[in-house]
């Protein structure tokens, strides 16, 4: 008798209820909205609605390999003479997702020649994934910890840490003494460390063209559109163009 009801309570154990696929479904929705709001807001190739599907498409995926778990364990109990016959790989389904996914966050990569775009979005996609998968297997603390981890580092750590990012600006003007020192009093007002600059003079319809490419690192709370658009005023400055080093 008392393993008759401890059998009955394993098998009540074992059993998806509707409640808990609705919580888990909810949970991934919310936490792939999150972070996918994240990448909208930035302008990002793929956004709140793509990021939800994914973190919710893993769910499923999830849930379908923990029922398929469960099912299996359920006909061992039910038949204990075929409980060596009777298996399931937990991990099936799930690398596949894990694997497949790599190819949606490719999408989102754009590459020219002078710089690469969408890393971060294709990591993001990957990463909701991830939560979707623990959310939908029932690995609540993994899930929550790991969505909060994955916030921070898409929302705070530029806030905190600032990594120096060396570019080159090529600034092409006339009028050389004038135009130098509007842009070298530019850069000591912004504190912009300037490392090496590269001259070349060229003539252009019987006008001297100066183009100076100045290797630089920007201040915290600077950006480089900000200076394209400040150096841009100068009626003397005919082109600027980032070059990554």
């Amino acid at each position: 008798v008392i393993l008759e009801v401890i059998e009955e309570e394993v098998k009540r154990m074992l059993q998806l209820t509707i409640p808990e696929i609705i919580l888990r479904l909810v949970l991934a929705m919310v936490m792939g909205g999150a972070i996918g709001f994240e990448r909208q807001y930035k302008n990002r190739p793929a956004g709140m609605s793509t990021h939800i599907l994914v973190c919710m498409g893993a769910a499923i995926i999830a849930l379908i390999q923990s029922q398929i778990a469960i099912n299996a364990l359920k006909d061992a109990l039910a038949n204990p003479a075929l409980t060596g016959v009777i298996r399931s790989d937990q991990a099936r389904l799930i690398a596949q997702v894990v694997s497949g996914i790599g190819f949606l966050g490719a999408g989102t990569i754009i590459v020219t020649k002078q710089s690469v775009t969408g890393l971060t979005t294709a990591a993001s996609l990957w990463t909701v994934a991830g939560l979707g998968i623990a959310v939908g297997m029932g690995y609540y603390t993994i899930a929550l910890t790991s969505f909060i981890g994955v916030l921070f580092a898409l929302t705070i750590v530029k806030r905190i840490i600032h990594v120096p990012t060396i570019k080159k600006l090529e600034i092409r003007y006339q009028h050389k003494q004038e135009t130098k020192e509007f842009i070298n009093q530019y850069f000591e007002e912004k504190h912009i460390e300037i490392y090496d600059v590269n001259f070349n003079v060229s003539w252009v319809d019987d006008t001297k063209i100066y183009t100076n490419i100045y290797t630089i690192d920007l201040p915290k709370g600077l950006t480089y559109a900000d200076v394209i658009e400040d150096l841009s005023v100068s009626n003397n400055v005919t082109k600027l163009r980032l070059i990554n080093v």
